[in-house]
């Protein structure tokens, strides 16, 4: 048979799970079954990693970007047409939601027969004011009703889509984010991930791997810290990552008197490392698709604090394999926190249940490549 021709699109590749569950499926499709191309933003984290996979044709916008500018949007959207056009693209996958709507308009304007978006998380949320939620939902809804298939990592997801009238069921199909088990159950030695962080031996360490955006919530981990400190000295704290609000997160470290207590690691490629260090795992987010972050300490063997967003339920299990707790309910989290902090068995009754769900079949990167190929055929 001849090869298929196949694009991805996602807004940037920066250091966040989308990005690194795209690049995984794409390192693992048959390369003697597709030409593969990837079509994103100039600049990220994982272009290198991109670049690296072999087989994989990658195009570097310079016009594609996350936030909106319509005069850079149309030229996007003209260059990602013609993109599909030059290259006789036959199904186009699109993650992320800038990618997501540009990408879909675009095959649609081209005649793309199979047209797939896979779900992280949708555009519209909560978080948002009323008119800036209305405008991402009539997207989304306009965007739906010429997609063959919308992948959603969680059940979440796919009900929240469901609920707000974007697409069909007939459309949904659930592929779960898929991580390499063996990666994080083999983990460096404790004592020296820890000694690589400057952490001591007899510190408590709590942590969380995420981009400084408001998403993420940043600044609620740190307020979050400051009380800790107080009852928990030897408490100490690691964040991993960097965006936007690293300047305010510096700000408040300094201000809440956190420094030395709070350490800033910046963007890292050893996450397997970070979670060598910690005590806990503790992801502030205000919205969530599913976040494999959480899914990857739970493998390591942390326990996991997490806020009560999109599918992270269907991972966590609410004092059973972990804590989860109200959006902003800071005084909650910092009290489930302090709770597994102080007591050592609880924390290693958490482990080893949330270990076996993160290992289970289900979050297998073999299971998420050869449920998204079998999506292609039956379309």
């Amino acid at each position: 048979m001849p090869k298929i021709n196949l694009l991805y699109l996602i807004t940037k590749l920066e250091l966040g799970g989308a990005q690194r569950q795209l690049l995984s499926l794409i390192a693992g499709l048959d390369k003697e079954r597709y030409n593969i191309f990837l079509f994103t933003a100039r600049d990220g984290l994982l272009v290198n990693e991109a670049s690296a996979i072999k087989g994989l044709v990658l195009k570097r916008s310079r016009f594609l970007e996350r936030p909106i500018n319509i005069f850079k949007d149309i030229l996007a959207l003209v260059e990602i047409r013609s993109f599909i056009k030059k290259n006789r693209i036959q199904i186009v996958h699109t993650h992320s939601s800038k990618a997501g709507i540009l990408g879909r308009i675009a095959a649609k304007s081209a005649k793309i027969k199979i047209i797939i978006h896979t779900v992280h998380g949708w555009s519209f949320h909560d978080c948002q004011p009323g008119i800036v939620n209305y405008f991402y939902l009539l997207l989304e809804r306009l965007c739906a009703a010429f997609t063959g298939r919308i992948i959603a990592v969680s059940n979440s997801d796919k009900e929240k889509g469901l609920k707000n009238l974007v697409g069909r069921e007939k459309q949904y199909t659930i592929i779960r984010y898929g991580i390499n088990g063996s990666e994080f159950r083999n983990r460096p030695e404790r004592n020296a991930a820890r000694r690589t962080l400057g952490l001591n031996e007899a510190d408590l360490v709590v942590g969380m791997v995420a981009c400084f955006k408001p998403q993420k919530s940043p600044l609620d981990f740190i307020r979050i810290a400051s009380g800790i400190k107080k009852g928990i000295p030897n408490a100490k704290f690691i964040m991993a990552g960097d965006g936007l609000l690293r300047k305010k997160a510096r700000a408040l470290i300094k201000k809440l008197d956190l420094e030395g207590k709070v350490i800033l690691a910046g963007w890292r490629n050893d996450i397997p490392l970070i979670l060598a260090a910690l005590d806990i795992f503790v992801p502030t987010s205000l919205w969530e698709g599913l976040p494999i972050a959480v899914l990857e300490a739970m493998a390591a063997g942390v326990p996991v604090v997490a806020t009560d967003t999109g599918g992270i339920r269907e991972i966590v299990e609410n004092g059973k394999t972990g804590y989860l707790v109200g959006v902003r309910d800071r005084q909650s989290m910092q009290n489930r926190i302090e709770e597994l902090l102080r007591d050592s068995q609880k924390r290693d009754e958490f482990v080893m249940l949330s270990r076996d769900r993160a290992s289970s079949e289900e979050f297998l990167l073999s299971k998420m490549v050869k449920d998204t190929e079998e999506t292609y055929f039956n379309l």
